[in-house]
């Protein structure tokens, strides 16, 4: 009988195509995978630590795990692994802890280890993480997490990533061609390119000559653009200051590039964003959003923003109120500040109060819900192309328009998977937009 392994993962896409590349290693070699709510031999952790939150429920799950699989082995990995191994290998139940270097090589330890009352933990010095490894995830038949770079050499005070993930490093722009072409044949319709800062693409120790890039992420999704059997290629997330208007242009006349951008702006106080050292002001932002809705004004553009940074005043909050309520932009991921060991943020004062904080959070995120309904409200009474998912929700089933509406009509097995030309009819008391097929073609049919 073979041995079971199970993953959880936390965190953001990259952790997701991490993991579902180390899935792949264990069913090759001959595990059965199970859903983490089963009893399995392996459990695997793929862990994230960007706030203090992701750091608990670590634990919490290590807690369950043990509840209901005491005699099995608990592998931890991922960034939280990283930062703090030896803290995380003095978790009771925990078997092994993977850092950054050595999380790929998980299926080896595994092989070896043995239940314990010790963990046995295996990290490195983050200097010493340089090597890029391919990923990406197939889990889901609609969509693909295509990871494209990793690490990063930004130095913003309030963030751990570069300690957890490394230097800054990229995959050639050959093998991700080549992993396209791979997600293509197993019948994906679209791929999420990610990384940790993917404007950045390009370094690869292989690829430079004298410490310079030889490839750009520009030059890398004009390749993209050509690779038959993906319909759609979605930008996860880029740096304003690398989002340079040759990138725009190109998305917004390409085959296969959605008009959609997701840019973090983090706040909308340039003290703030001095004192979080992000590489950019507000009026760099205002003309990356500007240069988008030129381009593409149907382009729906979301937005990472960060409330409490220390020194975060009233009038400072209100700056990035009112700055995102003028700005042209769709929606919000509202995230709220937490101390993080070794950043610089922890010398700036005065700190804000916890409860201000998500008295803020919480003004930010209804903000969003009403940048939502206002961007889907443009949108009633158009055509749309939807990619449909796979669940039945109650009847219906839901997908995307290119441009990140989502979008619901009666569940239809022919639908899953599919790209249908739909009327898009009003806003559903989910917030959700209620279309109607136009015709079951798929996009080349239609010729959308």
């Amino acid at each position: 009988m073979s041995k079971t392994v199970a993953f959880h993962t936390l965190g953001c896409k990259l952790n997701f195509a991490e993991t579902s590349a180390i899935a792949r290693g264990f069913e090759k070699a001959g595990y059965a995978k199970k859903e983490f709510s089963e009893t399995a031999d392996v459990y695997v952790l793929n862990t994230c630590s960007v706030t203090e939150n992701a750091d608990k429920e670590c634990r919490q799950i290590i807690r369950n795990i043990r509840k209901i699989a005491p005699e099995s082995v608990v592998a931890v990995i991922g960034c939280y692994a990283q930062l703090k191994p030896n803290d995380i290998g003095a978790i009771e139940g925990v078997d092994l802890v993977l850092g950054a270097k050595e999380k790929f090589n998980l299926l080896q330890y595994v092989n070896s280890v043995s239940k314990s009352d010790k963990a046995e933990v295996h990290s490195c010095e983050i200097g010493e993480t340089n090597e890029f490894i391919s990923s990406y995830s197939a889990g889901d038949r609609t969509r693909s997490f295509l990871k494209v770079q990793d690490g990063c050499d930004y130095t913003c005070s309030y963030c751990t990533i570069p300690l957890a993930r490394g230097k800054s490093r990229s995959d050639s722009i050959e093998n991700v061609v080549k992993q396209a072409k791979e997600i293509a044949a197993q019948g994906i319709k679209e791929i999420v390119l990610t990384g940790v800062n993917i404007g950045d693409f390009g370094f690869n120790e292989l690829l430079q000559q004298n410490g310079r890039k030889q490839e750009t992420f520009l030059d890398l999704i004009k390749e993209l653009d050509k690779v038959e059997g993906i319909e759609r290629f979605r930008i996860s997330s880029i740096e304003p200051n690398l989002l340079k208007d040759e990138i725009i242009a190109f998305v917004a006349t390409s085959k296969r590039f959605v008009p959609h951008f997701h840019v973090p702006l983090q706040s909308g106080s340039n003290k703030i964003l001095a004192g979080m050292r992000r590489r950019y002001q507000k009026d760099l932002y205002i003309d990356r959003v500007t240069s988008i809705k030129k381009h593409m004004p149907h382009a729906c553009i979301g937005v990472d923003v960060i409330v409490g940074f220390p020194g975060e005043t009233e009038e400072d909050f209100l700056k990035t109120y009112n700055f995102l309520n003028e700005l042209d932009i769709s929606y919000l991921h509202v995230f709220t500040y937490s101390e993080r060991p070794n950043t610089d943020a922890l010398e700036i004062k005065p700190v804000v109060p916890v409860h201000i904080r998500k008295e803020r959070n919480k003004m930010l995120r209804i903000l969003s819900e009403k940048k939502q309904r206002a961007f889907y409200a443009q949108h009633i009474n158009t055509m749309r192309t939807v990619l449909f998912e796979a669940e039945n929700k109650n009847g219906f089933i839901n997908g995307f328009t290119d441009n990140y509406i989502k979008v619901s009509v009666p569940f239809s097995e022919e639908l899953i998977n599919k790209l249908q030309k739909s009327s898009l009819q009003k806003i559903n008391e989910s917030g959700i937009c209620v279309g109607e097929i136009v015709g079951k073609r798929d996009l080349e049919t239609v010729g959308v």
